[in-house]
């Protein structure tokens, strides 16, 4: 006899990986299925489908049995497919506001050439250096030209916390861009 959503529900709650991976088994396809039609991207649909699941994990204590999975499930990730249009949008806007390194007639090649690698960096250690919640403020602060309030209040978090977080992807830019201002 196989047992009810409700009755695998109350054995996640209690951290029963079996339970677990049957859930994950019965909903992964149909998720995975909506969230590629949302996004067009396999890849990412694969992420945002097993990030759904860690979450639904590291939240279990307060599943309901009572209350469908599958809509559980569906609103986790729709918010993180928004989340992932908001950084490809930004990442787009990013990639479009840093100007590409174009020597001017009389500019030393090699200058040039530091500057591309420069900006190459840059673009690496925001992309790969910053934490997500930093990258995120940052980003809304130095391509979207918002101020502190207004990233308060777009990401609900306080002015204070919003300043912490620029400071810190500063911090993380000046450690690892260190040997690549020195020169120009």
């Amino acid at each position: 006899m196989t047992e009810s959503d409700e009755q695998l529900i109350r054995r996640v709650r209690a951290s029963d990986q079996e339970a677990f991976r049957i859930l994950f088994e019965k909903f992964q396809p149909i998720l995975f299925r909506i969230v590629l039609h949302s996004l067009r991207d396999t890849d990412a649909a694969h992420d945002i489908v097993q990030e759904t699941f860690v979450r639904m994990w590291n939240h279990r204590a307060s599943l309901r049995a009572k209350l469908p999975l599958l809509a559980f499930l569906l609103r986790i990730s729709r918010n993180l497919v928004l989340d992932h249009a908001k950084y490809r949008e930004v990442r787009r806007k990013l990639e479009a506001e840093i100007p590409q390194a174009s020597p001017a007639l009389g500019d030393h090649p090699d200058e040039a050439l530091q500057l591309h690698e420069l900006e190459e960096k840059l673009r690496e250690v925001v992309e790969t250096r910053l934490p997500a919640k930093c990258r995120e403020v940052f980003l809304l602060s130095r391509i979207e030209e918002m101020s502190n309030a207004e990233i308060g209040r777009h990401l609900g978090i306080s002015v204070k916390t919003v300043e912490n977080q620029i400071t810190r992807a500063l911090k993380i830019l000046r450690k690892h861009l260190a040997g690549y201002t020195q020169d120009i």
